[in-house]
């Protein structure tokens, strides 16, 4: 029995395999910075926390997030990244970094 033949997109996905891989193995590398990028940024932010819980600063600090977007949308905008994308990503990661640093205030009284 003859194999089905192929259809027009089983050749195409077989001619674009090779690239496909190597763009994937690219995503795959860049996704793994960003883990180990954001796992330093968090270790830093962990030891702001912990100054600020010793000193009794609160642990959101609005005017330095606001800065903080507006630096971020400016280096999207520079790089060719959705401002809104890039804005909505870093109220992320500071919500979670207020929230470790709550934790951090709740623990050091």
């Amino acid at each position: 029995m003859e194999p089905p033949a192929r259809r027009p997109a089983d050749a195409a996905a077989a001619a674009a395999d090779p690239e496909l891989t190597a763009l994937r193995h690219s995503i795959d590398n860049l996704d793994a910075a960003l883990v180990h990028l954001l796992a330093e940024r968090f270790k830093l932010t962990e030891s702001v926390g912990r100054l600020k819980a010793e000193h009794g600063l609160p642990p959101a600090d609005p005017e330095r997030e606001r800065r903080q977007t507006d630096r971020l949308r400016r280096l999207a905008v520079d790089s060719g990244l959705d401002p809104v994308f890039a804005e909505k990503f870093l109220a992320f990661v500071i919500a979670e970094v207020i929230r470790h640093h709550r934790a951090l205030g709740a623990g050091a009284r």
